[in-house]
């Protein structure tokens, strides 16, 4: 049985994974350009697209199996998200080079900012019952 903060991490890992779908079967041009992947190149995003969603059933486990380390890395990674809208603020004005169009840039800013929610839940949930809640 799952609790609220492994369902919040799962549901974001779910997202993660099914914009990443619909961006590359959308604007595939996108993750070229972010990634500096060759144009047109369909086996270097079909590497990338299986690399990542490897990573995210990787992590999909760790939540499931509550490992210590994944709860770790994860709280990490969330509490930083909270960097990408700066760092989108900094591209929408000109600061920064954009490493997207103007949607990428405000969904990766949208992203960041749930990832910090999610965080603070996880920090919440850790200091009333530890790691995952158990």
């Amino acid at each position: 049985m799952v609790n609220r903060t492994q369902a919040l991490v799962l549901g974001f890992l779910l997202l993660a994974w099914a914009s990443l779908l619909v961006i590359l079967a959308a604007a595939p041009e996108v993750y070229d350009q972010a990634l500096r992947l060759p144009t047109g190149d369909r086996t270097a995003r079909i590497a990338f697209l299986a690399a990542l969603t490897s990573f995210l059933a990787l992590l999909a486990v760790g939540v499931v199996r509550r490992w210590r380390w994944t709860f770790r890395l994860m709280l990490v990674a969330f509490l930083f998200g909270v960097l990408r809208v700066p760092v989108a603020g900094l591209q929408l004005t000109g600061v920064m080079a954009a490493n997207g169009p103007t949607w990428y840039v405000v969904f990766q800013a949208l992203l960041g900012v749930l990832q910090f929610a999610i965080g603070l839940v996880m920090v919440a949930g850790y200091r009333r019952a530890g790691v995952w809640g158990t």
